[in-house]
């Protein structure tokens, strides 16, 4: 069965705000990664003034995660405070990322297709035909 996440978009403070829910819930980061540490891909390169950004973090609280991510490059113009929000599913295979993925996607707006990442993800994002923003993510190394 797939989980939920909770994943919040910040304006550049990013790291501050999860070091204070880190002080306030306690625990260590899963992970803490830097649009900096993006490998080039053609046609894209990272901005100077977005390299020490926060690109993602977790935070375990209980059974849940707490993800998170700076804005930055191309999606900056669209932060507004309020959309700053996306479900994150974790699903339990591959197949179900997929199921899942296309559903949701239906008269709504697929912002990065499912594939694999260099992170070792399967990983997508979608905002629904509501505008409830969502990503997908399976990891077969989690699974095992």
């Amino acid at each position: 069965m797939a989980t939920t996440n909770t994943y919040l978009n910040f304006n550049g403070d990013c790291e501050a705000a999860f070091n204070f829910y880190k002080s306030i819930f306690g625990g260590e980061f899963n992970y803490i990664g830097r649009f900096g540490e993006m490998p080039e891909t053609e046609g894209y390169t990272v901005p100077e003034t977005d390299k020490g950004k926060v690109m993602h973090v977790s935070l375990p609280i209980g059974s849940s995660i707490l993800m998170g991510s700076d804005c930055g490059g191309e999606w900056a113009p669209s932060f507004v405070q309020g959309n700053n929000f996306a479900v994150s599913i974790s699903a339990d295979s591959k197949d179900e990322a997929d199921r899942i993925f296309s559903a949701l996607s239906a008269d709504g707006k697929v912002t990065m297709p499912l594939a694999n990442t260099f992170w070792g993800d399967y990983f997508g994002m979608l905002t629904d035909k509501f505008g409830v923003n969502w990503m997908m993510s399976y990891n077969e190394q989690s699974k095992k």
